[in-house]
């Protein structure tokens, strides 16, 4: 009989959890709207700073020195790898919204399940049905659409393909950051994790932002108020839920979820910025949500 954590999942408090910190997800991309006069790093970096502030109460009571959890077996390189990761992700993530629709950038940046599949495949051998495979082809070919698809409106967004591209490439580096707290979280409490793994990709983005701009860029009351938004919200709720559920759920059929993101932001955006997606824009869509759905379908091949 299998040990693993998966077997003792608190459901009912997963369910939930998982419930209404998706349902931030979908409005992140739209606070960022508001605050596309700010340098992306320096918005990435209020959100993580925020965020590990507000958690910062809650962790002292009960926090677990570097050394303590070194015991338990978590390396620290590992979480500032992780930090890093989560850093460069919600920057990459934030920059792909000043450049392509709401639309496009929550889709791609959803579609890491299936990079996650590719990863587990190449680093850790696990094995999946052809119909698995068949969604990440379809994915992936959608993904490729939707970036020619923006390329057409060009009188809407210019930078439209830079946007995508960015947006891709964050989806890859959060494969990264959740391969690592897949690792790290099965031997850590989630508030010590959350915090270290925030307090870090805060420090990431500052150092970017300094190093990048030159110096402290100007802000403003709006961004103030979006990053602390974009903490509460989407990361301690949305990130936050989504890294204690990791203990118990594969990371590959739990990001899927993920994309449920792409459908409230879409809607959002059309309703508050009008933003409507041409019709070549929505058949990518759909094919890439097609592809991934199909890694619900994913069930661990037995080794013959």
């Amino acid at each position: 009989m299998s040990n693993s954590p998966q077997n003792d999942v608190p459901i009912t408090k997963v369910v939930l959890l998982l419930f209404a910190g998706l349902l931030t997800f979908g409005f992140a991309p739209i606070m960022v709207r508001f605050a596309t006069d700010v340098e992306p790093l320096a918005l990435a970096a209020m959100r993580t700073g925020f965020s590990a502030l507000l958690l910062l109460p809650f962790w002292l009571p009960k926090r677990m020195s570097l050394q303590k959890l070194k015991g338990l077996g978590v390396k620290n390189y590992l979480l500032v790898a992780a930090g890093i990761s989560l850093g460069l992700h919600f920057t990459l993530w934030i920059a792909s919204l000043h450049y392509t629709s709401v639309a496009s950038a929550s889709v791609l940046v959803t579609i890491h399940p299936v990079m996650l599949i590719v990863a587990e495949s190449v680093f850790f051998k696990s094995k999946f049905r052809p119909i698995v495979w068949l969604g990440v082809v379809i994915a992936f070919s959608g993904s490729v659409l939707l970036g020619l698809a923006d390329d057409t409106q060009m009188n809407q967004f210019p930078q439209a393909v830079l946007g995508n591209t960015l947006a891709f490439s964050s989806a890859v580096i959060f494969v990264v950051y959740f391969m690592l707290g897949r690792k790290i979280r099965q031997h850590t409490e989630w508030i010590d994790y959350v915090f270290y793994v925030y307090t870090y990709a805060a420090i990431t983005c500052v150092i970017l932002t300094v190093l990048w701009v030159g110096g402290i860029p100007a802000i403003t009351t709006i961004s103030i108020l979006v990053g602390l938004g974009l903490a509460i919200g989407p990361t301690i709720l949305g990130h936050g839920a989504m890294n204690y559920a990791v203990k118990y759920i594969s990371p590959t059929l739990l990001s899927t979820l993920v994309l449920s993101e792409a459908v409230v932001a879409a809607i959002a955006a059309f309703f508050i910025f009008g933003e409507v997606p041409s019709g070549f824009s929505i058949v990518a869509m759909l094919i890439i949500v097609f592809g991934v759905t199909l890694t619900w379908m994913k069930r661990m091949s037995r080794p013959t």
